[in-house]
């Protein structure tokens, strides 16, 4: 894996850092709030620059970039938390050129140039169709999700009213009772499964965007508040919190590449440097473990001479999970920090780091329950969990 960008991602990330740090002032994330939290306007800069489609093939009207060149962007867009669904967009976009490529041809171009603004809603649906809370719900015109076995689709006008949330997302319900099946089957699962780990790679390499701008607003401000004749900022405690921060930071923003260069791996048939793992960890010694080890008798699906990526979800799975975990973890520590620092101004509306506190908070619980991505991550990687005999 690559630690630092090419010539041409670094060309990327110059241009859309210069593009959002223009049209996405904080200013803009203030004025997108009293709406829905979509700026129309960015939304179409961003489609005259071919953002929307970057990573979609180019028999679609995409730009046809990698998986990595889109996280290069989605870094930028993470910086300045810009008030449009790119990630959800991108990554639906990806999904109907997989799958549904016949499923209204002219639509599916029409998302990959950014006409349409598509979503994917992670969750399951109710008995009556309706998907609850879906990310970008309140904007999208193409909905996608799961229902069984299949891969579904709607077209519809988007109600442009969001459902009230901390970080002013626009999220709504969907009514997917009269969704088309684009996919079924194993490729229907396959394929969902993907977007989902594209997502949560995003999502990771977002949060490491907005932990790195975070912090820098949290350090500018500690070097100008003074307290005892002194900068903020010269005070140990700090000095130690910004650090602790920085280096969660780093690891979050490397996790997430590492994640995006596996799923990009994995559809190119390229292969990546293997994961170094530490040795399997003792525990205690049950009547279900005799040996006080993990063992494929306590754990099936586990046996010695096979990795966790086999045993569970594929390498970039596992790491888009992981990423997306520890990627949120560091960016509310990082905002946490910067807010603390800022004292009673930083829960002053007028103040900035707000609006990148309350995203850091909101963005992983666009898609479930963070436990429950611990749970599936444990048990995909681990096993069953074992019970003692009665």
């Amino acid at each position: 894996m690559r630690t630092r960008y090419s010539e041409d991602q670094q060309a990327v990330a110059e241009a859309f850092g210069e593009l959002f740090a223009r049209e996405a002032s904080t200013d803009a994330v203030r004025a997108a709030e009293a709406g829905c939290g979509f700026d129309a306007g960015l939304w179409r800069t961003l489609a005259a620059a071919g953002a929307p489609g970057m990573a979609v093939a180019a028999d679609y009207g995409g730009g046809g970039g990698s998986l990595v060149d889109l996280a290069v962007m989605v870094y930028e867009w993470g910086r300045r938390i810009a008030p449009v669904p790119l990630v959800e967009h991108a990554v639906c976009a990806r999904l109907l050129a997989a799958v549904g490529g016949d499923w209204h041809r002219d639509a599916v171009a029409a998302v990959a140039v950014g006409e349409l603004i598509a979503t994917l809603a992670p969750g399951p649906l109710d008995s009556g169709g309706v998907a609850r809370l879906v990310p970008a719900g309140a904007v999208a015109d193409v909905v996608a999700a799961r229902r069984a076995d299949d891969v579904v689709v709607t077209r519809s006008r988007p109600p442009a009213t969001a459902r009230p949330n901390t970080a002013d997302l626009p999220l709504a319900d969907r009514d997917l009772s009269d969704a088309q099946t684009v996919a079924s089957g194993a490729a229907a699962e396959d394929a969902w499964e993907r977007a989902l780990s594209e997502w949560k790679a995003l999502t990771a390499v977002a949060y490491a965007g907005l932990a790195a701008e975070v912090l820098a607003m949290g350090v500018d401000y500690t070097k100008q508040r003074r307290q005892f004749g002194v900068p903020v900022g010269s005070f140990q405690a700090v000095q130690h919190g910004l650090a602790d921060a920085a280096t969660r930071t780093e690891g979050a923003r490397l996790l997430a590449f590492r994640a995006v260069c596996a799923l990009e791996a994995e559809l190119t048939g390229k292969p990546t440097p293997p994961i170094r793992a530490r040795p399997w960890p003792e525990r205690p010694v049950s009547a279900a473990n005799k040996s006080g080890k993990y063992t494929a008798a306590t754990h099936p699906g586990l046996s010695d001479s096979r990795s966790r990526s086999e045993a569970g979800r594929s390498d970039g799975g596992r790491l888009a999970s992981m990423a997306l975990l520890f990627g949120a973890e560091s960016a509310r520590f990082a905002a946490d920090r910067a807010l603390q620092y800022h004292g009673g101004y930083g829960y002053s509306a007028e103040y900035d780091v707000q609006l990148y506190y309350r995203r850091a908070a909101g963005w992983l619980l666009q898609l479930g329950e963070p436990s429950a991505e611990i749970a599936r991550l444990a048990q995909n990687d681990l096993g069953p969990k074992a019970t003692e005999a009665a």
